[in-house]
């Protein structure tokens, strides 16, 4: 790997981190309802994949479930059960 592709991978992962730990603070500390919640991680999980094309399956395993753990601290209920993956 050369620097210049090194560099724009750590770009992505810091703007990945950003944008995840946004949502995540969003989703804890904000008063949002089920429908909001499930726009807000949708509109996330479009600018993972973009970053990230293919890693869908890493998507829901690492930070559906991270944002869903977030909400049911919240007692809403498992908004994720019907929801599009």
């Amino acid at each position: 790997m050369d620097r210049k592709h090194l560099l724009s991978e750590e770009a992505k992962i810091r703007t990945l981190r950003r944008i995840v730990d946004d949502c995540a603070k969003k989703l804890a500390e904000d008063d949002v309802g089920e429908a909001e919640a499930v726009a807000i991680i949708e509109s996330v999980r479009k600018k993972v994949l973009g970053l990230f094309p293919g890693k869908e399956d890493q998507f829901e395993l690492i930070y559906r479930t991270r944002f869903q753990r977030i909400l049911k601290e919240k007692h809403l209920p498992e908004i994720f059960k019907n929801s599009p993956k």
